[in-house]
C-alpha cells in the first residue's frame, strides 16, 4: 500500500481526545468536542494513512504498531457496557511502520516494532468521529517512559520527513490533564488553567517568537504557570511535544483551532 509523495506539507494535529468513551456516551460536556472532530476533518485533506502518537501508549524505545489489523484495545474501565462495544475495524500500515521505523532509526533512536499491539482509545476514539468509515489504514507510535520533553521533541524532529507523505499526524492527548480537578467545578478555566492555556498558546502560535525560545520554553514547561496543576504527569500533553518536533523545522507556529470547555476545564487543539 504505497502512500504519495506529496508537493505540499501533511498537516500535524494535535487534540484533545476527551475522557475515555464519553464522547459516544451522550454526556453534555463533550459535545463541543464532538463537533469539532466531525468538523475539523474539513482542514485535513485526504490522507492515504494516519499517525497516531498517544498518550496512552509508553514503552521504554519507540515502539510502533505493525501489524496489519490490530484491536482495540478498551483502555478505560468504570462504564457502561456499550463502552466496550464501541468498533474501529481500521487497518493498520505494516509499510509505513517500517518507514517510520527506518527513519527512527536513522535519527539515532532505539526503535521497536510490534504486531501484536492494538489501537488503544486515544486513538479509536476521535477517529471515529473524524472518519467514522475506518477506511484509512492507521499505525500508532508509543510515548517514551523517561517522559522527557527534550527527547519528545527530537522524536518528533526524526521523523518528520513523513510531512511529506500523504500522512496525517496527529497527537492524541489533553492540554489540560488533571483528574481531580475535572470533577471539582469550583475550579474554572479563569484561574489555574487559564493561566497554563494561555501559556501554551503564546508558545505555539506567536510568530514573533524565535524557534529557539518556543524549543526552549515547551522543554521548560514545568516552569509555565500553574503547570503541574494542569498536568500532574505529564503523558497528555508530550504527544504535543512530538507534533512540534515534526512540525518544527517548516511550519513552526502553530494555529489553535480549538479552545473549549470539555468537562468544565478549557482544552485547546493546535494544527501545523
Amino acid at each position: 500500500m504505497t502512500i504519495k509523495t506529496l508537493k505540499t506539507l501533511s498537516p500535524v494535529l494535535y487534540l484533545p481526545h476527551g475522557g475515555g468513551p464519553l464522547p459516544f456516551l451522550g454526556e453534555t460536556s463533550h459535545e463541543d468536542l464532538v463537533d469539532f472532530l466531525k468538523e475539523i476533518v474539513n482542514r485535513l485533506g485526504n490522507p492515504s494513512a494516519i499517525l497516531v502518537i498517544s498518550a496512552h501508549w509508553e514503552e521504554d524505545q519507540p515502539t510502533i504498531t505493525s501489524g496489519s489489523q490490530p484491536e482495540v484495545i478498551y483502555d478505560y474501565t468504570g462504564f457502561p457496557a456499550e463502552a466496550y462495544q464501541i468498533q474501529y475495524p481500521v487497518l493498520g500500515h505494516p509499510q509505513l511502520a517500517r518507514e517510520l521505523f527506518e527513519l527512527l532509526k536513522a535519527g539515532d533512536f532505539n526503535p521497536r516494532l510490534d504486531e501484536r499491539r492494538g489501537f488503544d482509545h486515544g486513538l479509536f476514539i476521535p477517529l471515529k468521529l473524524m472518519y467514522q468509515k475506518a477506511e484509512i489504514p492507521c499505525i500508532q507510535l508509543s510515548l517514551l517512559k523517561d517522559l522527557s520533553p527534550k527527547k519528545h521533541i527530537a522524536l518528533g524532529k526524526a521523523i518528520s520527513a513523513l510531512r511529506k507523505k500523504n500522512v496525517l499526524i496527529i497527537g492524541s492527548g489533553m492540554s489540560f490533564h488533571n483528574m481531580r480537578a475535572f470533577f471539582s467545578p469550583e475550579i474554572d478555566s479563569s484561574n489555574p488553567c487559564g493561566e497554563f492555556d494561555r501559556w501554551l498558546i503564546e508558545t505555539c502560535t506567536n510568530p514573533k517568537g524565535s524557534t529557539e525560545e518556543r524549543e526552549r520554553r515547551l522543554t521548560e514547561w514545568e516552569t509555565a504557570p500553574s503547570a503541574r496543576f494542569c498536568h500532574p504527569r505529564e503523558e497528555h500533553l508530550l504527544p504535543m511535544h512530538v507534533c512540534y518536533g515534526i512540525a518544527s523545522d517548516e511550519t513552526p507556529v502553530a494555529e489553535v483551532v480549538f479552545n473549549k470547555k470539555v468537562m468544565g476545564k478549557t482544552v485547546t487543539s493546535l494544527l501545523w
